[in-house]
């Protein structure tokens, strides 16, 4: 199945799921609830980031997916699709939410070289893929309740990366075609003006993403890169906002640097939002800079 077709899939998976919740409500006048209360304020658990993590599009935050309180759980389905100038990228995977403190994630990626394949040799289409398995764990402070302190809600967590092409990844130079992100994040939301800032530093060997493999043949070993973002809720359920995701350059043949994004995410209530973006991902394997659109839906409580 290839990028379209699976993407289409997953949409598809989002739609059946919330169609099923929309009837089960539309059986009874006063349903009871299946799950704990939905303690925590729209926009408060993000949407979904590129690896599956709760945060922005490109960079995970502190808080913790879902809209379980520190009594219950949450959880969601997501579908990412990235249109770039010679690439696209689809993504489709669940988050779970334990008690606002723990973060459980996988993601399954795939990236379609369509033209930009032949002339690199792999054949036109040609695609990689790679399984994300991610946690996170709140240690301190809540964006919510401690808007009277001065400290932000500090979380960490791990990214472990498995590509499915491993030949590939280690015939352009990389040194291991699986390997592990390890990240901390401060988030602080001004409830006030509706801003939230977030600041990340990952420690990664990570080759775009982990789609080309981890360390390389220029430079091996862990680097500190860091990663920034802003939002501001332009009404309930509305916010706008942008990105920065630094990134190493471990590979000689394709140079690697750092990439923007610019977004709009809409939350229909607790259960759906979507979110829209302009990404900036600049070079990749040696075939220009790579811009172009993103687009992800997120379903769940």
């Amino acid at each position: 199945m290839g990028f379209s077709g699976r993407l289409a899939a997953g949409v598809a998976l989002l739609a059946l799921s919330l169609l099923g919740g929309a009837r089960a409500e539309e059986a009874v006048a006063e349903p009871p609830r299946p799950f704990p209360e939905l303690g925590r304020l729209i926009g408060t658990a993000g949407v979904t980031s590129l690896e599956g993590a709760g945060g922005g599009g490109l960079v995970p935050w502190a808080l913790i997916t879902g809209y379980g309180s520190r009594d219950g759980f949450g959880a969601n389905l997501h579908a990412t699709g990235v249109r770039l100038a010679d690439f696209s990228l689809g993504a489709t995977g669940l988050g779970v939410g334990i008690a606002d403190r723990l973060e459980l994630s996988y993601q399954h990626q795939w990236f379609d070289t369509r033209g930009a394949g032949a002339r690199l040799g792999l054949g036109r289409g040609y695609t990689l893929e790679q399984g994300i398995f991610g946690a996170k764990l709140r240690l301190v402070g809540d964006v919510v309740a401690d808007q009277d302190r001065w400290w932000p809600q500090v979380s960490v967590g791990v990214q472990h990366k498995v590509s499915a092409n491993r030949d590939v990844v280690r015939a352009v130079g990389a040194r291991d075609s699986a390997g592990t992100d390890f990240y901390v994040a401060a988030t602080r939301l001004f409830l006030g003006s509706g801003l939230l800032l977030n600041g990340t530093l990952r420690l990664t060997r990570a080759n775009q993403f982990g789609l080309l493999g981890h360390g390389g043949d220029g430079r091996d070993g862990y680097s500190l890169q860091p990663e920034l973002s802003a939002a501001l809720m332009v009404s309930r359920r509305l916010a706008v906002g942008g990105e920065f995701r630094g990134r190493p350059d471990n590979l000689r043949f394709a140079p690697e640097g750092a990439g923007f994004s610019a977004f709009a995410a809409w939350f229909a209530g607790h259960h759906l939002s979507v979110t829209l973006a302009y990404v900036d991902l600049g070079g990749i394997a040696n075939q220009g800079r790579q811009n172009g659109v993103y687009l992800s839906l997120q379903a769940g409580f």
